[in-house]
């Protein structure tokens, strides 16, 4: 059964108490807004006539502005660079009243750039530095996150694989959390190769949790939950894990069994950007405001059902989310 207004109103207030650290890879997206009405004569290539640009906090930023705009107190730790991109970067985060902890570094700012023609992505442009360019010296990550580790009530590590993340850095940051009792969520993406063991929560999509896993998948298959599920837990050791299953909903695990699957909760899907982001902000937050995991996805799949009908990387507040809610009950 989904999540009710009720249920939903009284997470909101809890929520609006959880202070929330998260920790990763921050970064720029940048929006180029236009219209194609002609193809160039140098190349076969169309020609963008640019109407506007756009820019909100992308990665582990866009985590934050989630768990911001849904209510509850948050911190970002990750690196943004002394540049026109990092200054801009750290305006938005600071409007949203999110804190910041800069990790150390003199790389370029993540910067992703999305060129759309009516309404539609064109292609997108990344700029960034090598992923040792990210990377905190490990003597350093004590003094730097342990006391925001301790403030907070739950811990978010935001991977999107641009070196940030390694495991000398989640291997510390899982100690300090099980020295301070905190609960620590990781959203993984496996292309980094990224160890971990005994994490409270991860939110891999269908494709990451099957190479986490080592299962090839079929496309002509049922996806093998129960034994992606198995071997997750056998792996990792983590004790929760939600799969994201885009229009199939959420798949959820606990000890490595196969607990549910909760259908989509999406009106219409105009864009999936972020909506992971949004996915493990909710569950985080109501986990922290002492709902259950069931309770926690369909809060998490309510607020992603929100996300994926706005264009870009985009967010949901209170007030959406009770809308979406009751619009469903």
């Amino acid at each position: 059964m989904a999540i009710s207004a009720a249920q939903t109103r009284l997470l909101l207030k809890k929520i609006a108490r959880r202070r929330i650290l998260v920790i990763g890879d921050v970064m720029l997206d940048h929006y180029l807004w236009g219209d194609a009405t002609r193809i160039s004569p140098e190349a076969p290539v169309p020609v963008v006539d640019i109407q506007r640009d756009s820019y909100t906090a992308g990665g582990a930023g866009n985590v934050a502005l989630n768990l911001a705009s849904l209510g509850a107190a948050c911190t970002v730790a990750g690196f943004i660079g002394r540049d026109d991109a990092g200054r801009r970067l750290a305006r938005i985060l600071e409007e949203k009243g999110i804190g910041r902890l800069p990790t150390p570094g003199r790389a370029a700012t993540i910067v992703k750039t999305r060129v759309l023609v009516q309404h539609q992505q064109l292609c997108r442009l990344d700029r960034e530095s090598p992923p040792a360019a990210y990377r905190v010296d490990p003597r350093r990550i004590d003094a730097l996150l342990g006391p925001a580790i301790r403030a907070a009530d739950a811990v978010i590590l935001s991977d999107y694989a641009k070196g940030l993340l390694d495991d000398a850095l989640v291997d510390r940051v899982a100690a300090l959390c099980r020295s301070a009792g905190r609960f620590l969520a990781l959203d993984p993406k496996p292309r980094g190769s990224l160890h971990f063991s005994g994490l409270d929560l991860i939110t891999p999509n269908r494709r990451e949790a099957a190479q986490l896993a080592g299962v090839e998948l079929s496309p002509h298959a049922p996806f093998p939950a129960a034994e992606i599920c198995a071997r997750l837990h056998a792996r990792y050791g983590t004790r929760n894990v939600v799969i994201t299953l885009s229009e199939d909903g959420l798949l959820l695990s606990r000890e490595g069994r196969v607990l549910r699957q909760i259908p989509t909760a999406a009106r219409e899907v105009f864009d999936v950007s972020g909506a992971g982001d949004t996915s493990i902000a909710g569950l985080v937050l109501a986990l922290a405001a002492g709902a259950d995991l069931e309770t926690a996805a369909h809060f998490a799949n309510a607020a992603a059902g929100v996300v994926v009908g706005k264009l870009g990387t985009a967010t949901v507040t209170p007030a959406e989310l009770l809308a979406h809610v009751g619009q469903r009950s």
